[in-house]
């Protein structure tokens, strides 16, 4: 490293110790301008303009950084320029005004629908087993959230019409269908359902009151772990994968976003994406002229 950048790191990172910051925090910045050193070598520090900048980034992504860490490495950079406009270094920053690329659109991680069917299948005899399962068929059922299924009171079921009322984001209340399982479910529980006094909720604790959050996720993922699901599965996930499936067999995107109760029909789209790998991967297995040539057929 030019010995012109080494010892403008080495006087920031004093800088950044003084202010108490934490050692691994002062690793990572010194990581992250120890490359653009790298990639600025022939220039000095308080020469460097925009496009130098620009072309920096350009370069780590045509390293296939990820959108995550190029913004990091331009926001470390861009401290560091801060710091030295303070102290009438340089002018202006040359780190001002520009963007690291967006980072893509997480896809939600979903159960397959036989990864499902594992999940729900598994045997139920004891009370609270009995309880979660209503509970997990429910959710993947009519494609709840995590606070509606907790917040749901016993008249906001109707078994006979096989139907559930959910309070979902903004106070929007939506009547969704309730499939024969997570009825049939729930015709096990409600015998066994054992309330404090007072309490209305359909979903109890061992005590009695509604049952937390934090307990529904902590047994659903109990539950995943004795059925022999090989993947991490969150009450989200329940969630997404009946979105997943909903979409997969019916195609019907609106009647999707009316179910999962979603404003904005771009917040349910992405869904699609999850539809698209599927039916990718299909067609990559089964067309002719997509698939690889094993060596056998070569």
């Amino acid at each position: 490293m030019e010995a012109h950048w080494q010892g403008l790191i080495d006087a920031f990172d004093d800088q950044l110790r003084l202010a108490a910051r934490s050692e691994h925090t002062r690793l990572a910045y010194r990581r992250d301008l120890t490359r653009l050193a790298e990639l600025l070598a022939d220039t000095v520090p308080a020469n460097v303009d925009g496009p130098q900048i620009q072309r920096a980034l350009g370069q780590l992504r045509r390293e296939e950084l990820s959108p995550r860490t190029l913004a990091r490495m331009l926001s470390t950079w861009r401290s560091l320029y801060d710091w030295m406009v303070r102290r009438d270094w340089v002018a202006a920053n040359p780190c001002a005004g520009l963007r690291a690329p967006r980072a893509g659109k997480r896809l939600p991680k979903v159960l397959s629908v036989d990864g499902a069917m594992q999940l729900l299948d598994s045997p139920a005899e004891e009370q609270h087993d009995i309880r979660d399962q209503a509970i997990f068929e429910l959710m993947y059922s009519s494609g709840l959230r995590l606070a509606e299924t907790v917040a749901l009171n016993l008249v906001d079921i109707d078994l006979q019409e096989a139907l559930v009322k959910v309070q979902g984001k903004g106070n929007r209340e939506r009547i969704l269908p309730i499939g024969k399982q997570a009825v049939a479910a729930l015709q096990r529980w409600l015998p066994l359902r054992q309330p404090a006094d007072g309490e209305e909720a359909l979903f109890l604790s061992r005590r009695g009151s509604r049952i937390s959050s934090r307990q529904l996720a902590r047994r659903l993922k109990d539950w995943a772990l004795r059925s022999g699901s090989e993947q991490h599965v969150h009450p989200h996930m329940l969630r997404h994968s009946f979105a997943s499936h909903m979409l997969q067999s019916s195609g019907d995107l609106r009647a999707v976003q009316e179910l999962l109760g979603h404003a904005n029909l771009a917040t349910t789209q992405i869904y699609t994406s999850l539809d698209f790998q599927h039916l990718a991967k299909v067609y990559d297995g089964a067309h002719p002229r997509a698939r690889k040539k094993s060596p056998d057929e070569e």
